[in-house]
């Protein structure tokens, strides 16, 4: 039994928090926006070479690929109908929940897959790195994108801590149960909508 089973959720969600205050406090410089575009590359990154093939081997890839497709196209459709779903491209007047709500629920499942395999020996180590690794970009592509969405700094911080938190939670979950299945088909959802976000904010002209 480890001694602190929740260390690796609190540890990656430092490491996202800090990576995405250090993007917000770089992207209120004048000289930062290039920060946009390629916040947008290290998100789409996260989920073309992170999230999607881990669910490719979990469910296959026709699930994977129709799920993915169908996030990407809920958003494409809002964003054609003028609901403000891509926060690079509402240049701060008006921001949408969609990232955060797809973070959040990309966090906890982190969490909760770092708590329940810790005991794993060389497996659960390996998803720990793995986990802590896509949170660098994860936390500087969340981070630059909030700041572009909202008015102040201080908001774009409390958004980011609602982002990541649930990182924690899911390790609490993880304590006394393992993820099923079930979990990747929604995170095959998540997966189509960071796409769509990244890339938009890789598009972005500021």
């Amino acid at each position: 039994m480890a001694v602190f089973p929740l260390g690796p959720p609190l540890l990656a969600t430092c490491v996202a928090v800090l990576c995405g205050c250090g993007a917000i406090a770089l992207s209120g410089a004048r000289k930062a926006r290039w920060l946009v575009p390629v916040s947008g590359v290290l998100l789409a990154g996260v989920a073309v070479f992170g999230l999607l093939p881990e669910l490719v081997r979990a469910i296959g890839w026709p699930s994977t690929l129709g799920l993915a497709a169908l996030g990407y196209g809920v958003l494409s459709l809002l964003d054609h109908n003028g609901v403000p779903v891509c926060p690079s491209c509402s240049h701060g007047e008006k921001f949408s929940t969609s990232l955060v709500i797809a973070t959040a629920f990309h966090a906890f499942v982190d969490g909760w897959g770092m708590a329940a395999t810790e005991n794993q020996a060389s497996v659960g180590a390996a998803i720990t790195t793995a986990m802590l690794l896509h949170k660098i970009p994860e936390g500087l592509a969340l981070g630059t994108m909030l700041r572009v969405a909202t008015p102040r700094a201080a908001a774009a911080m409390a958004l980011l801590f609602v982002a990541e938190l649930p990182t924690i939670a899911g390790g609490i979950t993880g304590l006394h149960s393992a993820p099923g299945i079930w979990i990747d088909y929604p995170l095959a959802l998540a997966g189509g909508t960071f796409l769509f976000l990244g890339l938009h904010a890789i598009a972005a002209r500021k």
